[in-house]
């Protein structure tokens, strides 16, 4: 294959289909619009989504994107708010009898509207809630960070197991154009194996009494939140399972970050001899995935956005139309469940991330001590 035509096609027609990016973004101005588009999205043949947490990801990504698909639709919603109740039910044309909340929450079980269950809340509340819908009898996709711990995220793959549904993680990126570029790259090495991976993703982080800055909620700060993005850059990207991992964190704020990590820097030693240098933070922004070949480079900058992505092999531009990552995630995953195959970013995905986690925040305490994964 020669290198210049190396960049992933994708057919016409599921971009054009992807693209309609501004009508999905108005759909909470525009009530008339988000119904005509809910309507003219035909159910049939389609699997029952319920968002799980009505909160800024699941408004401002998840509905849009079920606007969108071709195999799922948006069938109900699970929230602790009253006020939003109302709301979304017309917005997206949802019927009383598929809105529940965190007391009914079980009653799902007997709803055949409802196929998924997408739990879209704190960090610390997604083993509970993927564990009670596998015993539902519900599939799950699950936001990452899978769970807290290794231990929380193999009783969520045993739940589902032993329920007899399938689990996926909201790994979005594995269904992102620049992303699976990248993806076959490492799979088809046209340019030598990757040698070196380096990873960044932070952000400044705002509101200081956010969930996401308590560590009984979060399970961590950075690392948990943006930081496992670096982690699934540098697995894909060279194609192996991390052995060993070196890792230090630097706070200058103290006080608002007490009870998570703000930003760490860390190595990880594959079994090739790779390497991959990362970095996440809540204290200053950067975002990024860059290769290091034997015959070149590669990279996505900005890397782990929603959108506006842009990259290069080899100073060739990669460009792609715009889509919706979630869009192409949530489909999949609807496909996995009608044709009884295994997601491509199932539990065990959100397993081994945590495994790294876990030896990540080891070597933190060990001040930076290498720590075996």
């Amino acid at each position: 294959m020669k290198r210049d035509s190396f960049l992933l096609q994708h057919s016409r027609r599921q971009f054009i289909q992807r693209s309609t990016l501004g009508l999905s973004a108005l759909a909470f101005g525009s009530p008339l619009l988000a119904r005509s588009s809910y309507i003219k999205n035909s159910k049939e043949n389609k699997l029952g989504i319920a968002l799980v947490g009505l909160g800024n990801y699941a408004t401002n990504q998840l509905a849009p994107s079920l606007l969108e698909t071709e195999h799922c639709y948006l069938a109900g919603i699970v929230t602790g708010t009253k006020e939003k109740e109302a709301k979304w039910m017309e917005q997206y044309g949802i019927p009383a009898g598929n809105v529940y909340n965190y007391e009914n929450f079980d009653e799902i079980a007997n709803n055949k509207d409802i196929d998924i269950v997408y739990v879209v809340l704190p960090n610390s509340m997604h083993a509970e809630y993927t564990i009670r819908a596998a015993k539902a009898g519900k599939h799950v996709i699950c936001e990452k960070p899978m769970g807290l711990s290794v231990k929380e995220c193999e009783a969520m793959i045993a739940a589902c197991d032993a329920n007899k549904v399938k689990l996926s993680i909201g790994y979005r990126l594995h269904f992102d154009p620049y992303h699976m570029e990248i993806i076959k790259i490492q799979k088809e090495k046209p340019f030598g194996a990757v040698k070196y991976v380096n990873a960044e993703f932070g952000f400044r982080i705002g509101d200081p009494t956010q969930w996401r800055l308590r560590g009984d909620l979060a399970g961590g700060g950075a690392i948990m939140d943006v930081g496992v993005y670096c982690i699934q850059g540098a697995r894909y990207a060279t194609g192996e399972e991390p052995i060993a991992v070196t890792a230090r964190e630097f706070k200058t704020d103290p006080v608002k970050f007490a009870e998570v990590d703000e930003t760490v820097t860390w190595e990880m030693e594959f079994p090739s001899g790779a390497i991959a240098n990362c970095t996440t933070s809540y204290a200053f922004s950067t975002n990024r995935l860059h290769l290091g070949m034997e015959k070149g480079t590669a990279e996505v900058q900005p890397s782990y956005s929603y959108s506006g992505l842009a990259g290069h092999i080899n100073r060739k531009t990669m460009s792609f139309p715009k889509m919706r990552q979630q869009a192409a995630q949530m489909d999949n995953f609807a496909q996995v469940i009608k044709t009884g195959g295994e997601s491509e970013v199932s539990g065990q995905e959100g397993l081994l991330d945590l495994k790294v986690v876990e030896a990540m925040y080891k070597s933190i305490k060990k001040k930076g001590k290498r720590v075996k994964v």
